[in-house]
């Protein structure tokens, strides 16, 4: 800008040249737009935190825990252990399911039952399952309940609370149980 300040004082005429740095300026823009956005997200992730190293997490249509968080992408491993980079304008743009942010998680399951036996007796038994396992928490209550009576079974669904760490140990352990029961 100096330079051009200084030569059209000398009577030279700058227009033309301003215009060839604008048209480079824009240019440079719109190249660099898309890690200007993955810069701009990964300094939004770093100041509010919506997801945490050791996170597992659901963004960008990939779930895996939270590998690490740069300014320009986030670094995830799956369940199966594969690296998954995520730029950070995916993360940020979209929605994203933390699960390991509450200390608590629902497990959902659905029992199917036949048609000719006992709900209630169903439910006593699956109450006293549920109940014994001591990674089930008591607050918030346990909801056993009819869900729905589809075409080959009465399906019961079964809504256990328990630390986000017994998560998956119990909902395999219930299942099992369940259905020896």
């Amino acid at each position: 800008m100096a330079v051009l300040a200084v030569l059209s004082v000398f009577g030279i005429e700058t227009t033309s040249f301003a215009a060839v740095i604008a048209a480079a300026g824009l240019a440079v823009g719109l190249a660099l737009q898309g890690t200007l956005s993955n810069f701009a997200s990964g300094v939004m992730l770093l100041i509010f935190r919506p997801i945490r190293v050791g996170d597992f997490v659901e963004v960008a249509g990939q779930a895996g825990t939270v590998a690490e968080i740069s300014i320009f992408s986030t670094l995830m491993n799956t369940g199966d252990n594969v690296r998954i980079m995520i730029p950070n304008s995916q993360v940020y743009g979209d929605t994203v399911k933390n699960y390991s942010f509450n200390d608590n998680r629902r497990i959902d399951l659905v029992m199917g039952i036949a048609y000719g036996d006992d709900i209630g007796t169903a439910i006593s038994i699956i109450e006293r399952v549920i109940t014994a396992d001591e990674r089930t928490l008591q607050d918030p209550a346990p909801t056993v309940a009819v869900a729905e009576l589809a075409d080959s079974s009465v399906n019961l669904v079964v809504r256990p609370w328990c630390k986000k760490e017994d998560y998956w140990g119990l909902r395999f352990d219930l299942n099992r149980t369940l259905k020896e029961r």
